[in-house]
């Protein structure tokens, strides 16, 4: 019978399988020995039986051997095949007529073993009768089957049993030897016999596995020629010499991180060439967090997931099945599978930072860098390879985003074009990353670009005019005290912060002596009083300057006239004061 299994796949499925082989008579019988010499005394009783080794026929049924015949026939011998003893079939000689020496000394014949096959096969052993003087006791066997046993590790040497036979006989006639033979088909024969003490020895060490018994014969034949035939058998005894063999039959990797849980990762097969206990397996796995074992049929297992895997927390899994027999001690061997898992993109792409503050100064120059947003995808490959683009924004927000632009491959941020902080001192755009999965996912970011003030404005004079014609004059009474306010100067500057801080500085006056400006207020005042010596029109020119770096700076002239009554008097040249609401609008 030849067992197997079939195993198929998508879907699972088993059959057990069993081939029956049927014989044919492919086999001819064969005599352990081709020759067999008797040494018969010349008054043995008829009736004697003389055991031969039977012959062995390796088929089975009606195929094996039916029956033995002798050929020649003569008046002397016919053969018996029959059960005796034990239930076993046994081949002997039987005497039909007393011999005598002194007419036939010797004589030779051939027994044929006929199987029934069709047509038949025959074996044939050749028969060789040496007619003797009286020896009328046989060796007798203590058993007329022996059965030993003997572990399969046993050294070289070691005894397996002792066979004993025993002759009534005295002298030559009682002298026993020994010999061992072989059944047809265990060539190679791993033991011997002593032929004076019987003892039955290994000459190599037994295989449980490959061979589980062994058949032999032993011949006891005394010095007189006589003999005798017993079995013995030799059961090899198991050990755990063998360890579980994992036999792959499918496995699937790399694993895509989206796998369901219950997946079928592996299918395999332990076994284990030994017997009984030392033949059973158990198999288990040591991370079963993420995977685990499920019998499939018989010695098979799948190896499955259990729940949801994650690429990005593991990569890759180093899964060892152990499989342990049921030996004393055990034996294990160990199977390793690496599973990769393959990326899926489920991870859309992360900014650094929540939103992004990039400052520019006013009049740049076209395409600079003014800094990078970057984002990060835990995917691999194309699922996390990120490009950049400016997001579609409202259309109120339309124009500021002409000035904004983002490298797709980096994220750096340009600003194209020059820009005037008096005009635009901040935007926001919106930047996106996205990944190059399918679908891709993306992430967008909020980019606030500030604009930084530069110390491009010059201050501008508000008052006094400086492009009215004729010039105006203000009008200083000549009692007035040091200190009298004669006018204020105002200026203004667009740009900011320091940028746009003035300070008021005189630069020149016909009497330098006579006037002083408030630094930070612009205020003309007188230093001292005015004296005879003045000249009646005072012409100055004040110097207003911001605190940029470099700062920039205008200039006002001032004209005062110095008059003893100021109630009737007007000059050529002189206008009133500006309105108060020329200034009002003044911070």
């Amino acid at each position: 019978m030849l067992p197997f299994e079939l195993l198929l796949s998508n879907p699972l499925q088993f059959f057990r399988v069993e081939v029956a082989l049927e014989d044919i008579n492919d086999h001819s019988p064969v005599f352990p020995k081709e020759r067999i010499s008797f040494k018969i005394l010349e008054r043995s009783d008829t009736g004697s039986r003389f055991p031969l080794e039977a012959a062995q026929d390796l088929d089975i049924g009606s195929n094996t051997v039916q029956a033995y015949i002798i050929s020649p026939e003569n008046e002397y011998f016919s053969v018996s095949y029959g059960t005796r003893i034990t239930g076993k079939k046994n081949l002997e000689l039987i005497l039909e007529k007393q011999l005598d020496r002194e007419e036939q000394a010797e004589m030779s014949f051939s027994v044929i073993a006929v199987d029934g096959g069709s047509p038949p096969r025959t074996g044939t052993t050749e028969v060789k009768i040496v007619i003797l003087d009286i020896n009328d006791n046989a060796p007798i066997f203590a058993q007329e089957e022996y059965i030993g046993k003997v572990f399969e590790n046993m050294p070289e040497g070691s005894l397996v049993l002792t066979v004993l036979a025993r002759d009534q006989d005295v002298g030559i006639n009682g002298d026993i030897s020994y010999e061992l033979s072989q059944a047809v088909g265990q060539t190679d024969s791993a033991f011997v016999i002593d032929a004076k003490t019987g003892e039955i020895k290994i000459t190599k060490p037994l295989d449980f596995e490959a061979v589980q018994s062994h058949e032999l014969s032993v011949t006891a034949t005394d010095g007189g020629g006589l003999s005798a035939i017993c079995k013995v058998l030799v059961e090899v005894v198991d050990v755990n010499d063998n360890a579980p063999e994992v036999v792959v039959s499918s496995f699937s990797s790399p694993l895509p991180e989206n796998t369901a849980p219950g997946t079928v990762v592996a299918l395999f097969t332990v076994r284990d060439r030994d017997s009984g206990a030392n033949g059973k397996i158990s198999c288990g796995l040591e991370d079963q967090l993420f995977f685990s074992l499920r019998p499939a049929y018989k010695n098979y297992y799948e190896l499955v997931t259990v729940s949801a895997l994650d690429r990005e927390e593991t990569a890759r899994y180093i899964l060892r099945v152990t499989a342990a027999d049921a030996g004393s001690p055990p034996l294990t061997s160990t199977q390793t599978f690496t599973v990769d898992i393959s990326d899926v993109n489920d991870n859309a792409p992360v900014f650094n930072q929540t939103s992004y503050t990039m400052y520019v100064r006013e009049n740049n120059v076209p395409t600079v860098f003014v800094g990078a947003v970057s984002a990060a995808d835990a995917d691999v490959g194309l699922n996390g390879k990120v490009s950049y683009s400016l997001a579609a924004v409202q259309a109120a927000e339309g124009p500021w985003c002409s000035c904004v632009s983002v490298n797709s491959e980096n994220g750096h941020v340009f600003v194209l074009r020059p820009l005037d902080y008096e005009r635009l001192r901040q935007t926001e755009v919106t930047v996106s990353a996205s990944d190059a999965g399918s679908p891709p996912l993306r992430a967008n970011v909020s980019v606030r670009l500030v604009v930084l003030d530069e110390n491009d404005n010059a201050p501008l004079v508000l008052y006094p005019g400086q492009d009215s014609s004729p010039a105006s004059s203000e009008l200083v009474p000549v009692s007035a005290e040091a200190g009298y306010l004669i006018t204020k100067v105002v200026a203004v500057d667009a740009d900011s912060g320091q940028n746009s801080w003035l300070s008021y500085h005189l630069l020149r006056a016909s009497e330098p002596g006579l006037f002083t400006v408030g630094v930070h207020s612009g205020e003309v005042r007188l230093r001292r009083p005015v004296t005879e010596r003045d000249s009646v029109r005072q012409k100055l020119l004040v110097l207003v300057r911001d605190n940029g770096k470099p700062p920039l700076s205008a200039t006002a002239a001032v004209s005062a006239l110095l008059l003893k009554d100021l109630s009737d008097v007007r000059l050529p040249g002189h206008s009133s004061p500006a309105p108060e609401d020329q200034a009002g609008s003044l911070t």
